[in-house]
């Protein structure tokens, strides 16, 4: 007979009792199916004895059989659970084996009940956003011009900082010259940092024609090991200054920034004041979301899977572990006491985590927040390109390592939040 006791909505305890005559049913059962197509030396196919059978695959037959029985078990005991979402793996937390049977207790977690009420918008605080001024517009549309500028010859005597230098430079160590260490008319904005450090900073004043000798350091950490922490002299011979010339504030720069024909200076306006207010939405947002998810931590209580908030709390005790000290981390290994109270200590971070988890996920099925496949893969590709990466790669990662629902469960909330705030920014 098996017998489910619900400790909470989320968590369970299916209990039963295999009996030995159960027990052998099924054995025999087990026994004959390998009978039929066991091939063993001396009978011909399908005609093996069953105690034949019995004798040879013992521990094999046991142990399907004990498998077969827990398994029914735990399908009746989620039968009598009900209507239920089984989260995780169930765990078999005893298995006493006695003359008369096999007392067997299995631990099955469940998605909790949460009622969500229209309380958890008493969370969302008024919002005021910052207006955009047009000096702000400006000067983004400025610096748009400024990237898109182009360069000419400059009139100047000197070089100075923001030109840019068109140069002839040879570079020797230790008086030998360096390999691939010589261009010709190679143009470098002043500046820039993109040389070696010292490197730019010495070629300011230069005049064109001028040939001047500079002493430089490699970083330590320099990608060529042949040079990372090596002097190296150049000899700079400077051809032209150019200087940039920002392209005009105009519709020529509104089709080819925003990439269409029919764009006018004013579309490329709004398109600015948007992308600010979008930042100054993000900035304003972002402290009223952490109080946002406190405020719902502490509004609702609900029943966590044991299981769960254990995952949780094994990913945080990764995580830190990470920071330590290779002589703090060898104490927690060899000592079990530390590791315990180490693993305590974030108990009830992982039971927050947990519950607004599930807290949020309720409130986006009420609010009708959603994350598509499409927009879930939009996002990873993005990411991948921000990094260099490929994004086929990327994907793959996140699926072996399990990220997927972290990831999706993350937009969600993001979603969610900017949702919960935008109905409350004043008018």
């Amino acid at each position: 007979m098996v017998e489910v006791q619900k400790i909470d909505s989320a968590n369970s305890v299916i209990k039963a009792k295999i009996d030995n005559e159960t027990l052998e049913k099924k054995k025999e059962k087990i026994a004959k199916e390998i009978a039929k197509k066991a091939k063993i030396q001396g009978f011909r196919p399908g005609k093996v004895p069953v105690k034949v059978v019995k004798k040879m695959y013992a521990d094999e037959i046991e142990r399907d059989a004990v498998s077969e029985a827990v398994r029914e078990i735990l399908d009746e005991g989620i039968k009598q659970l009900g209507a239920v979402d089984v989260i995780g793996e169930p765990q078999v937390t005893k298995f006493d084996k006695k003359e008369d049977g096999i007392d067997v207790e299995i631990n099955v977690y469940t998605k909790p009940e949460i009622n969500i009420d229209d309380s958890y918008k008493e969370c969302v605080p008024d919002v005021e956003l910052p207006e955009v001024s047009e000096e702000e517009i400006q000067k983004e549309l400025e610096n748009i011009a400024k990237a898109e500028s182009t360069t000419k010859i400059s009139n100047k005597e000197t070089l100075e900082k923001g030109d840019i230098a068109v140069i002839d430079f040879k570079g020797y160590i230790n008086g030998k010259p360096m390999e691939n260490g010589s261009a010709e008319s190679y143009p470098l904005e002043i500046g820039s940092g993109s040389f070696i450090p010292g490197f730019e900073e010495q070629l300011e004043s230069m005049k064109v024609g001028e040939t001047r000798k500079i002493k430089v350091m490699f970083p330590e950490n320099y990608g060529a090991k042949e040079l990372a922490g090596k002097e190296a002299e150049f000899e700079v011979t400077l051809q032209e200054i150019q200087e940039k010339v920002p392209a005009e504030i105009n519709d020529d720069l509104a089709k080819k920034y925003l990439n269409n024909e029919n764009a006018t200076v004013e579309d490329l306006k709004e398109y600015v004041k948007n992308s600010i207010l979008q930042k100054k939405k993000a900035e304003t947002y972002a402290p009223l979301k952490e109080k946002i998810l406190e405020c719902l931590v502490e509004k609702y209580d609900i029943d966590l899977p044991e299981n769960i908030v254990e995952q949780e709390v094994e990913v945080i005790v990764g995580n830190e572990a990470a920071k330590l000290t290779p002589a703090e981390l060898k104490e927690l290994q060899t000592n079990p006491e530390k590791l315990e109270e180490f693993r305590n200590k974030f108990k009830d971070e992982a039971k927050e985590r947990v519950k607004l988890t599930f807290i949020i996920d309720a409130i986006a099925k009420k609010e009708g927040v959603e994350v598509s496949d499409e927009e879930l893969s939009q996002i990873i590709f993005y990411e991948a390109l921000m990094q260099g990466q490929n994004p086929q790669d990327m994907i793959k990662y996140y699926q072996e390592n399990g990220l997927i629902p972290v990831l999706k469960m993350n937009l969600v909330e993001e979603k969610l939040l900017n949702k919960l705030l935008d109905e409350k920014v004043k008018s």
